[in-house]
């Protein structure tokens, strides 16, 4: 950790948010309801090799700009799976499909039995904290929930929860619904890209029934002990390398 980030910490580039203007933004709840949708629907591009996070943001952002009711919180409880990949302009059929369609249908129903059908109203309901967003959202919204059980613990990773949060705050420039005073507080995402660049960096060393599991592309379960140990090591390596790249540079 020590070694990577002498050689990053002058170097860490200033990311503007939707630097390839793929998202949809108004500055207003729409934007809200945008976000929620789509982070709602952001896991598993794979097995699809085409399918990138790029094809969802901007096909939503799309969508909307075609009709700004579509995320409505009861159409969105009515979308079938063709329905959203002609929303998509997705030519077969999206991976997970069905569960995609089940997490819309479960945003639109408790938008709409809890927060008058409106994300902003979610947002305006976190009193300016990253962190109860998080649980609001987590509360609410089963399909957030990211559970696992871990030799006997339960472990609670929260990636898209976090990912809303950290979308609003980017998107409206820690202003407005994206304003929240504890935004430091939401750690990096658990996500499948970020630790194999970390073990190309030496971060993190993966065991040789991990390794071989991984060159072999044999698939690692969902709440297994092996994409859990991934993920947690992943968050508590990147907090590590946060908080010397603040000793060292300075910066936040």
């Amino acid at each position: 950790i020590e070694k990577v980030v002498e050689n990053i910490k002058e170097s860490i580039p200033k990311v503007e948010w939707d630097y390839e203007g793929i998202h949809y933004f108004d500055n207003g709840p729409l934007t809200v309801q945008y976000l929620l949708v789509l982070d709602a629907l952001n896991f598993c591009f794979w097995p699809d090799k085409d399918l990138t996070y790029d094809h969802l943001a901007s096909g939503l952002k799309e969508a909307l700009l075609n009709d700004k009711s579509a995320f409505d919180a009861d159409r969105l409880q009515q979308y079938t799976g063709l329905q959203l990949r002609e929303l998509l302009k997705w030519p077969r059929p999206l991976p997970l499909e069905d569960e995609r369609v089940r997490l819309l249908h479960e945003v639109g129903l408790e938008l709409e039995n809890n927060f008058e059908g409106k994300a902003s109203k979610l947002v305006e309901s976190c009193g300016k904290s990253a962190v109860k967003l998080v649980a609001l959202v987590t509360r609410y919204f089963p399909g957030f929930r990211d559970h696992s059980v871990y030799k006997g613990h339960q472990v609670f990773l929260y990636k898209r929860a976090q990912i809303f949060a950290a979308d609003l705050w980017g998107a409206f420039k820690g202003q407005g619904y994206g304003e929240f005073n504890d935004i430091g507080s939401i750690t990096m995402f658990a996500d499948y890209i970020v630790p194999a660049v970390l073990k190309q960096l030496s971060v993190l060393k993966y065991s040789s029934t991990l390794s071989s599991i991984i060159d072999s592309n044999r698939e690692i379960g969902p709440g297994s002990e092996e994409e859990i140990e991934l993920r947690a090591c992943t968050i508590y390596a990147v907090e590590k390398m946060r908080e010397l790249i603040k000793l060292k540079s300075g910066k936040q």
